[in-house]
């Protein structure tokens, strides 16, 4: 599966995404301690308030006592307006109270103590009702010794202890209030190192994917650019990090290999063009002597002459007639061909390029299996040329194929190109053919080793391939791919370079 290479303006939007949520969470972080800590001052504000309330009450209640004593025992006539006066006070602290109470804990310390107090006012009210139009002596004392002994002991024994439990319950909640607020610091200062850890690994993580996603991959194609300006075709540049850098060093490799193409194709081209100078003098000086010494070989030949003489004639002439294929061979394949595309079919060019080998094939008993031809099997191509290399190339496998031998011939069409296979049985070849090579080695006696070239090259002027392979059962496997519409541009541009 091909990893795809993420955009860098894909990149950059998640780098900057990541960026704004960082600021999200610090602010959240913030907000959220703001909150918690505002959350608990308010707290402690209200419990500091009910603490003062719960005091006031106290303090009003003890100048309420001090009031009543005051009328019983120094007969002060402003006493009970004083008296009245606080008790106002104090149920406007009960009133405060009540409203900042929290929770059903609270609010039944302060209606228990309320309560508690009301008692008190109830009984000291009565008190000072009972005191009006008192002229006995002995009653006064009487209720002297009530207040010194059953108030204390009584009405506000039993507040204070109700005042005991309520400040020890606001005692508790402030307890249960520093506790928080510590978790609150704590967990404030948590939210706040969080943003900045993950903008530390933001940091890193940018760091590390600028090094391996733009710096390492441009090092890379500075480092190819330079190989290939110094003529390494063959090293490539990284197709790695982001799309745009990895689209850089596929069209740098592109611009290597078409480069290597267009250099392999001028030097073939040169040496061509260099042996095309000098083959044909060589040929024409060949073959001069080459047919003045057949031609007194063959005068030589006289029926007369003992074996052994006319075994050495038949040799010259023979190796005159080698000399003489080669030369031909060699002109074929160095002078520049100009294919002349017409409309054929494929069955007309591999039924003549059988027709010649027919006497070949009965002498060696040859199986051939040909293609069922479909209804349309035209191609518009030169078929002179490419009936010459489907012969040589037939010739070469009922060579090497043995006596009853097969020879399968098959061909399909894709994407508007036939596909051509010549599959035999003989022993297979004993060497890959080069495309770019002169001369081939060939295992015939007068083999010019030039037929494998020749067909190269005339596959490579009509825009097709030739390729061989070995067979798993035994022989080889050449196969032939030959565009359905000859194009004269495409050729002409290989000529060009």
């Amino acid at each position: 599966m091909i990893k795809k290479n993420k955009s860098l303006k894909d990149l950059l939007l998640i780098h900057e995404l990541a960026f704004i949520l960082l600021i999200i969470l610090a602010a959240a972080a913030g907000a959220i301690g703001i909150h918690m800590w505002e959350k608990s001052s308010q707290e402690s504000n209200r419990i500091n308030s009910l603490v003062t309330e719960v005091q006031q009450t106290r303090g009003d209640l003890y100048r309420q006592m001090k009031e009543l004593f005051d009328a019983y025992f120094l007969d002060d006539l402003g006493a009970h307006a004083e008296y009245d006066n606080f008790t106002i006070s104090v149920e406007k602290h009960f009133a405060q109270l009540k409203k900042i109470t929290v929770g059903p804990a609270e609010q039944t310390a302060i209606n228990d103590l309320h309560a508690s107090y009301e008692e008190f006012v109830f009984e000291t009210s009565t008190l000072f009702d009972q005191s009006k139009g008192i002229n006995n002596e002995a009653t006064k004392n009487a209720i002297k010794r009530s207040l010194n002994s059953g108030l204390e002991t009584g009405l506000f024994k039993r507040y204070e202890d109700i005042l005991a439990h309520t400040e020890s319950l606001l005692s508790q909640k402030q307890v249960e209030l520093d506790r928080q607020l510590i978790d609150t610091k704590r967990t404030s200062t948590i939210l706040m190192i969080i943003p900045l850890l993950l903008a530390v690994l933001l940091l890193m993580f940018s760091r590390v994917f600028l090094k391996r996603a733009i710096v390492k991959p441009i090092d890379g194609v500075l480092k190819a650019t330079s190989e290939i300006s110094a003529g390494n075709l063959t090293h490539r540049a990284p197709e790695e990090g982001v799309a745009e850098l990895a689209a850089v060093s596929k069209a740098v490799n592109d611009m290597a290999d078409k480069l290597g193409l267009s250099q392999e194709a001028l030097v073939r081209s040169e040496k061509q063009a260099a042996q095309g100078l000098l083959v044909p003098m060589l040929a024409h000086n060949i073959r001069n002597p080459l047919a003045s010494i057949r031609a007194i070989a063959q005068v030589m030949d006289d029926p007369e002459h003992d074996a052994e003489t006319r075994e050495n004639l038949r040799g010259i002439i023979n190796s005159v007639d080698r000399l003489e294929r080669w030369t031909g061979a060699l002109l074929a394949y160095l002078l520049p061909l100009k294919p002349q595309p017409s409309s054929s079919t494929f069955k007309e060019i591999i039924e003549g390029a059988l027709t010649p080998l027919q006497q070949k094939i009965k002498e060696k008993s040859i199986i051939i299996t040909l293609p069922s031809w479909r209804k349309n099997n035209t191609i518009l191509t030169d078929q002179h040329l490419l009936e010459q290399v489907i012969y040589n190339l037939l010739l070469n496998a009922i060579d090497a194929s043995s006596k009853a031998g097969s020879l399968e011939i098959s061909l399909s069409l894709v994407k508007q190109v036939y596909i051509l296979q010549l599959l035999d049985s003989g022993c297979g070849m004993p060497f890959t053919p080069d495309p770019s090579a002169m001369s081939a080695p060939t295992t015939k006696r007068f083999g010019t080793g030039l037929g494998i070239p020749f067909a190269f090259k005339v596959c490579d002027a009509l825009g097709g391939t030739l390729k061989f392979s070995t067979r798993a059962e035994g022989g080889t496997a050449i196969t032939i791919s030959i565009p359905k519409t000859f194009n004269l541009a495409d050729t002409e541009i290989v000529k060009e370079i």
